[in-house]
């Protein structure tokens, strides 16, 4: 498996000869330049999942990329002029099998509104089991070997993140939703991570390296 941050919380993850892409949003690097996608993921509608000023171009760029989103995306894409398919059930991409997982984000304010969010699971024979959650850490995601996690975000405290960390105990996890954060308000994300996640897992930060191979 090969993983490639595109910054916050945007990952192009390659298994078993397909082109994932997961979650580009507007605090992401340049995503519109990427070509022979298999697949673009979205796990909920806001903005720094799903870019409204970018989206267009990137699937214009991909015409042969497969779109799936959670429920109320699928509408938010129509708005942009794309048409995408809502989640029902585990879907196929080659010898790569897509599980979506959860339902709502995670409570930001009780004023405010909860969405749909369903974050995704990647599986394929051979290859690493990896899941992505979006923006929720309450759902359950089964045995997991690569593990993206969100670093920070406005309904996540610290001891939230360390809680996911240690009930997936992943062998890898990979910080992501890390958009808000200067440098050493990140390197201390990255500490609480690294000291307090699960007894097993071993944190990689992907930011700023690339393409890299992950087993």
């Amino acid at each position: 498996m090969r993983i490639t941050h595109l910054g916050h919380a945007c990952l192009l993850v390659e298994l078993a000869d397909e082109r994932i892409l997961i979650d580009p949003g507007n605090f992401s690097g340049d995503f519109t330049t990427l070509r022979d996608l298999s697949a673009i993921l979205v796990t909920h509608q806001h903005p720094d999942h799903l870019d409204p000023d970018r989206f267009l171009d990137l699937v214009r760029g991909n015409p042969q990329a497969h779109l799936y989103t959670d429920p109320m995306s699928v509408q938010v894409c129509a708005g942009f002029g794309v048409q995408a398919a809502a989640y029902d059930g585990p879907v196929q991409l080659g010898e790569v099998t897509v599980t979506p997982h959860g339902e709502l984000h995670a409570l930001i304010h009780e004023e405010l509104p909860r969405i749909t969010n369903m974050g995704v699971a990647l599986t394929a024979p051979g290859e690493p089991r990896f899941y992505h959650p979006g923006d929720a850490l309450d759902a359950e995601p089964g045995e997991v070997d690569i593990l993206a996690f969100p670093l920070n975000a406005p309904w996540q405290r610290s001891r939230d993140m360390a809680g996911f960390l240690r009930r997936i105990n992943a062998p890898i996890a990979v910080p992501i939703h890390d958009g808000l954060l200067q440098r050493r308000g990140r390197e201390l994300y990255l500490g609480h991570a690294e000291k307090f996640g699960g007894p097993d897992t071993r944190v990689r930060d992907l930011a700023g390296a690339g393409a890299v191979d992950l087993s």
